[in-house]
């Protein structure tokens, strides 16, 4: 199933699904895998500490913020492809990020978990069936989204997260 097949789509959840492109699912999470794989990790390790304003996450941050987003998601289609209907909890990212103590790894060791947690990501998604990645659930904001919209916003919220860094990360280093 592509892309274009999603019959509605997620509030809130869209402006990470647009930046995916057209094509299936499995493309769609190989895609995001490729880009993790080849991405700038000599540049990320250059970041260090760096932020571009007070308050804002470093890259160990970033990664923490996108391995933890994946596992929450990954709980979250799990239980509407096994058709629990409870409504799902929020979680509080920047708690999250608080209590993750990122920066005491490394780039390369956050950067193999995401791997780690991005590949789970697909073989969970191989065991879907299409009548499961037609099924939804709700958000914790009340919102329905279906199994087949989240397996493009994980590659999508990857994107969008490179690509501030791209606007506001590697001004830093430049």
């Amino acid at each position: 199933m592509k892309k274009s097949e999603i019959k509605k789509m997620p509030e809130y959840f869209d402006r990470y699904i647009n930046l995916t492109d057209d094509v299936t699912y499995m493309e769609a999470l190989e895609i995001s895998l490729a880009e993790l794989q080849n991405a700038p990790i000599d540049k990320w390790k250059a970041l260090g500490e760096k932020a571009y304003a007070p308050g804002k996450w470093t890259i160990k941050d970033m990664l923490q913020h996108i391995i933890d987003t994946e596992r929450v998601f990954a709980y979250r289609v799990t239980a509407f492809a096994r058709k629990d209907r409870q409504q799902m909890l929020s979680f509080d990212e920047d708690s999250f990020a608080k209590n993750a103590f990122a920066n005491r790894r490394t780039v390369d060791d956050l950067v193999e978990e995401l791997i780690l947690v991005r590949q789970n990501y697909i073989a969970l998604y191989k065991s879907f069936t299409p009548e499961m990645l037609r099924l939804s659930g709700k958000g914790y904001n009340g919102a329905e989204y279906c199994v087949l919209s989240m397996a493009f916003c994980m590659p999508g919220h990857q994107r969008w997260h490179f690509r501030v860094l791209e606007e506001k990360y590697y001004p830093l280093i430049e």
